[in-house]
């Protein structure tokens, strides 16, 4: 199986340039203060749809353009981020878009993929009716992670963050499918070949993790999670590969630990965050990761699409 280069890389950053928000990487004393770390975050609340997952859906659209194979219409299935990306996409070119999401899904969520002009779905068997549909239609399915292009146009957030400071020693990542790890690792593992990369999941959505342990093998339960943008109902055969391959540790915290480490982190960058962007704070917070005092470490904040009722259940 063929891993992501970085000459894959590359071409994602060309596609996209001008087409995304290059988003800050910002420093944060009182969190570097409190830890004992040289922390900095990469801001991709602040990306269009307010998530990283823009970029590999806009780069495997314009990937499909330059191979002349621009679909009909797109399809997606996801808990919100992915959808909103592939609708925002679609408009992007003009393209009718179908999005299969959770009957559970934030509404904030489900009303932003409509505002983008998406059509959703509300399924409990989110692939197989997403299947259904897009052979009913003739339309392209653009996958949440397990896609390369999609990895590639992840891997943009990576090149970006080593091209704003000091090489890290330490990149924190949220883990779902593993998408944005796989692209994260592709990037400053080819640059930086002694950073630590960690992904971090939910314990309750923890599929790559399981994955891993299991010979490919999908929990019996389905993932659910406060942390509602990293529940992937399942682990794509490629993100592990480049797991297996590029990262070097995945550790797990649980509900408490990501709703405390959900506050501080709003409170110590002063940034609109969903609950996804904490599990690398609660990494640090719960000693599942540490590291020599002074390490640069960055935080990656994967999105800013959180719920008013969610965010009314802080103190």
């Amino acid at each position: 199986m063929r891993l992501t280069s970085v000459d894959d890389v590359l071409a994602a950053e060309r596609r996209l340039a001008g087409r995304i928000v290059r988003t800050p990487l910002l420093p944060c004393p009182q969190l570097s203060d409190e830890c004992g770390l040289d922390i900095a975050v990469k801001a991709e609340n602040l990306q269009h749809t307010g998530s990283f997952k823009v970029r590999g859906a806009l780069n495997a659209l314009l990937a499909l353009a330059e191979r002349q194979a621009v679909p009909a219409g797109l399809t997606a299935f996801s808990a919100g981020n992915h959808a909103m990306a592939v609708a925002f996409a679609g408009r992007s070119f003009g393209l009718p878009t179908v999005v299969c999401m959770p009957p559970n899904a934030v509404p904030t969520k489900i009303e932003a993929v409509r505002r983008w002009g998406g059509e959703v779905v509300l399924t409990d068997d989110l692939l197989a009716t997403c299947e259904q549909i897009t052979a009913e239609r003739g339309y392209h399915l653009l996958p949440p992670f397990d896609d390369p292009d999609v990895i590639a146009g992840q891997a943009t957030l990576g090149r970006e963050l080593l091209a704003d400071g000091p090489p890290p020693g330490l990149v924190l990542v949220p883990v779902g499918g593993g998408g944005l790890i796989s692209g994260v690792a592709t990037a400053v593992r080819a640059a930086v070949p002694t950073a630590r990369i960690v992904g971090v999941e939910p314990a309750t959505a923890n599929v790559v993790g399981y994955a891993l342990r299991g010979d490919g093998a999908t929990p019996a339960t389905r993932p659910v999670s406060m942390a509602d943008g990293l529940a992937a109902p399942f682990a794509g055969r490629l993100t592990l590969a480049h797991v297996r391959e590029l990262v070097d540790d995945l550790v797990e915290v649980t509900e408490a630990d990501i709703r405390t480490a959900w506050w501080e982190l709003m409170a110590a960058t002063r940034l609109l965050l969903e609950p996804a962007s904490a599990v690398t704070l609660a990494a640090l917070r719960t000693g599942r990761v540490t590291a020599a005092p002074g390490t640069r470490t960055i935080l990656v904040l994967s999105g800013g699409n959180v719920s008013p009722a969610l965010l009314s259940t802080l103190p």
